[in-house]
């Protein structure tokens, strides 16, 4: 019992995404329609914003696979779907956007971080070190008796 009640609230996570497209809009030739969803999943619904249109069950993302399907049996090429769509709606149409120069933050920013933070880490790790070095040759924090202990730990150890 348990088994079939994890198999249907599986099923039910997958529905979802399984009907965002809908019969009538796939296409009868299997390479255009494969062209199109290829497509669909790398443009954004402008509803949703976070999903692509394939995935999407917005009006508009329906109506955006409409008009993909629409220019690619058309004869319009990938490029000239997407180009059209982006001159439409933008660059923000695009899941992952192109690299240009007001992209670059996008594309670097990430890495840009990581190095500063990692750079950060290693400065305070060896100022971190050093004070450390300079605290224990100078045996500073300690007693004099603990100090002269120290040294003679240290000297007992050399013979």
């Amino acid at each position: 019992m348990r088994r079939l009640l994890v198999i249907a609230l599986l099923t039910l996570l997958v529905v979802p995404t399984a009907i965002a497209v809908e019969p009538d809009e796939i296409l009868s030739d299997s390479v255009l329609e494969a062209r199109a969803r290829a497509l669909s999943k790398e443009l954004r619904c402008m509803v949703c914003q976070n999903q692509s249109i394939d995935d999407s069950q917005a009006p508009l993302a329906r109506d955006l696979r409409v008009l993909v399907r629409e220019r690619l049996q058309m004869g319009e090429s990938d490029q000239q779907v997407v180009d059209f769509l982006v001159t439409r709606y933008g660059e923000f149409v695009l899941l992952r956007p192109r690299f240009s120069w007001h992209t670059a933050l996008l594309w670097f920013g990430p890495l840009a971080i990581l190095i500063i933070g990692a750079s950060g880490v290693l400065v305070l790790a060896r100022r971190y070190r050093a004070k450390v070095g300079r605290s224990a040759a100078n045996h500073e924090g300690l007693t004099a008796a603990e100090a002269a202990r120290v040294s003679e730990i240290l000297r007992a150890g050399e013979h």
